[in-house]
């Protein structure tokens, strides 16, 4: 069956692409950057194309030339100068949709989310029901599938944000929480396939979620004992702390991270992640297995404890080391530029001692700037190399004497170095 899967590279599309693949199908994957999934997924065909952007059913349509089934899975949590929620999950969908009945193409698999028939309290899951009832309106076999909080092996987003909390031996406790069923990424998957089969049922929306109702704190709190830790103290954070972290969240979504801890999530949190899986077990025969369950039966690796310990921490480092370049070229052009002229005067700079002190500290802002925005984070790295290494180069030619320096400015470059190249390693978020 030749399958058109939208969000292909995303935590549920790159599961349900790599499944299918295995199960022989014949995929077309819609990704952004088609170029890194490729390398991937060399078997697929890829497409590049933005959702958000792909809002006319001419868009689509030339995408539709033998496909027989569509899943979508494009999702963003919340607005930002890269994602919008309306773009992808309404206008985006609701063309697709439209595409899919004037090609002909019966069955269309929407990955939804849990609760959006009853309760819309941000952007994400109000968008989530419009789409829902953009499919819903067409002569289609439609299928809306509406999971819960997806954890897996790969992981991304929340299920992320689960493990790094759990590195933690204090585990902060954020205000007005709500159950959650979560539920495995295989489970989902395997309700895909189910529900590909022409002989599966079509016209249906269900709840796709776990057995049992857990809180946040005891969700962390399974998956600190899976990576082999005790249970942690807990520390409840007041509301107006929460309340800060939320919004520095949501101000790195708009300099392009995409952060778990944004507005959207606090809302979403609030309003809990629960349904009745009853429906979707009995027609599709899949039980929902228990957190714990599903967990011990993949021990974790040592990977998954390096993963655990650096997730926070990645963030952490790329905050700081943003911040560092940024801030000596900031003290270069005011509190320090009388010590940079003088050093560039002792190596006998002459006219050229203030002009290189001002170059170098608008280089380094630029670098910091640049690693602070996501778009441009990987050049800004490179170009820190770069700069480091030039440093120690035009230092030892202009002023040797700084390798003994008590303060070691010289030898301080070379931790610098480490963590540039550490952060170049875990850049990727998926």
């Amino acid at each position: 069956m030749r399958v058109l899967v939208t969000g292909a590279t995303g935590l549920i599309g790159s599961a349900v692409v790599a499944r299918l693949m295995a199960e022989g199908h014949d995929i077309t994957g819609i990704a952004r950057d088609v170029a890194r999934a490729a390398r991937r997924g060399p078997d697929a065909r890829w497409v590049s194309l933005d959702m958000a952007r792909a809002t006319d059913p001419k868009a689509w349509i030339a995408l539709m030339d033998g496909v027989e089934a569509v899943v979508n899975c494009a999702g963003v949590l919340q607005d930002s100068a890269r994602d919008s929620t309306s773009g992808v999950h309404e206008r985006g969908a609701a063309a697709l949709f439209a595409a899919c009945e004037q090609a002909g193409i019966p069955r269309v698999i929407h990955i939804s989310a849990i609760g959006v028939d009853r309760e819309t309290p941000s952007a994400f899951s109000a968008t989530k029901a419009r789409g829902d009832e953009a499919l819903m309106q067409r002569d289609l076999d439609w299928v809306i599938l509406r999971p819960s909080v997806v954890v897996g092996r790969p992981v991304y987003g929340g299920s992320a944000l689960f493990r790094g909390l759990a590195a933690l031996p204090i585990l902060p406790v954020m205000p007005h929480t709500a159950p959650l069923q979560i539920v495995q990424l295989d489970e989902v998957v395997a309700t895909v396939l189910f529900f590909l089969r022409r002989d599966a049922p079509a016209r249906i929306a269900l709840d796709v979620c776990g057995p049992e109702r857990l809180h946040f704190a005891d969700v962390v709190r399974h998956y600190r004992r899976w990576l082999g830790y005790p249970d942690a103290r807990r520390l409840p954070l007041p509301a107006w702390l929460a309340g800060l972290l939320f919004r520095l969240g949501d101000f790195m979504g708009w300099l392009g991270w995409r952060p778990p801890m944004r507005s959207t999530a606090r809302r979403e949190i609030a309003r809990g992640a629960i349904g009745d899986h009853s429906a979707w077990q009995r027609l599709t025969g899949i039980a929902p297995r228990p957190l714990a369950a599903a967990l011990m039966a993949e021990p974790a690796s040592v990977q998954e404890r390096w993963f655990a310990n650096l997730y926070l921490l990645k963030a952490i480092g790329f905050t700081s080391f943003a911040l560092f370049w940024i801030a000596t070229g900031v003290i270069s052009l005011g509190p320090g530029w009388s010590y940079g002229v003088g050093y560039m005067m002792a190596g006998n700079a002459g006219w050229l001692a203030a002009p290189s002190v001002a170059a170098g500290a608008l280089a380094d802002i630029i670098v910091g700037l640049l690693i602070a925005f996501r778009r441009t984070t990987r050049l800004g790295l490179y170009l820190a190399l770069a700069i480091s290494m030039f440093y120690i180069i035009a230092g030892t030619a202009i002023l040797p004497a700084l390798w003994a320096d008590p303060l070691g400015p010289m030898l301080k470059i070379w931790p610098i170095l480490c963590l540039n190249l550490m952060l170049l390693a875990i850049l990727e978020d998926r």
